[in-house]
Formats: C-alpha cells, structure tokens, sequence
C-alpha cells in the first residue's frame, strides 16, 4: 500500500486540527535543521505558535524566518502477519505546511493569537494582563504550501 496525497484543505485542516503539539523545523546560521515541538493554535491557513522571548529558537527565527511545521495524526501500528516483521506498518494522517515565521508585537493581535492557540486545547475564555503579553513572545507562520500525505486510511 502507497501513501497517497492529500490536497483538500478541509482534510488538511482536520488534520491540523486532531493534532495536540507540532514540529516546528528551522534552519541555523551554520546550516544545521533544528526541530522542536511546539503548541500552537490553527485558524485560517495560519499557526501560531508563543514562547519565551529569548533563546536559541528566536535567535534562528529572527535570522532565518522560513520554517516548515509538521503534524501527525491517526497512528496506528498495522501488519498484515504478526510474525513477519516487514508486514508492520503505522497507519498515518500528516500535513506540512510552509511559511515564514512573522513576530507579533502589538498586544491586541497577541492576545488574538493567545486566543487561538488556547482554543486548540480548551473551549474557556482568557484574559491577559499586559506583564504577561509583554513577557511572551508570540508569532505566526501563515501557510503558503501545505502538503498532505495518508497511508492506511
């Protein structure tokens, strides 16, 4: 069995949307990818993500803003005969998604982010006091390719 593309955005987003974390992948100044995984927030073709506002991460982001961020969802070990190893597979649903990653600073489209990326995780409603948005570093990556994949569905 094959994996076959995926290229419905409703799909993708779906898919996007089951996810608990992603993989934020970047490249450094020397050249060297850089993966970390990430909570983030969905909407419209835009991820966004937030943490401390220093460090090595946004050191790299600030240098070299195009990232590629990749979900996974649905695994699920499969096989065709328990007793022969190269009949395992894992079942799978995965997007990636191309972009440059662009900072926000202005407090009311931080708490807007904030916002999203909390509805990822929970259906409450926040506020945030103007220490805590200062002391954060939020940040978006709007979608200019997104490349979905299926196998075993």
């Amino acid at each position: 069995m094959k994996s076959r593309p995926l290229s419905f955005q409703p799909d993708i987003d779906d898919i996007i949307r089951k996810c608990t974390f992603c993989s934020l992948a970047m490249v450094d100044a020397e050249g060297k990818p850089y993966v970390l995984p990430m909570n983030f927030g969905y909407s419209d073709k835009v991820i966004y993500l937030h943490s401390a506002p220093e460090g090595k991460k946004i050191d790299i982001l600030k240098q070299h803003p195009d990232v590629c961020v990749g979900f996974s969802a649905d695994l699920e070990l499969r096989y065709r005969d328990v007793d022969v190893a190269c009949s395992y597979s894992m079942k799978y649903k995965s997007v990636l998604v191309y972009g440059k990653v662009e900072f926000i600073a202005d407090l009311k489209e931080k708490a807007a982010a904030l916002d999203v990326i909390m509805r990822q995780y929970t259906s409450e409603s926040f506020t945030y006091n103007a220490p805590a948005l200062n002391n954060v570093c939020v940040y978006k990556v709007v979608g200019e390719l997104f490349e979905g994949r299926v196998y075993g569905y």
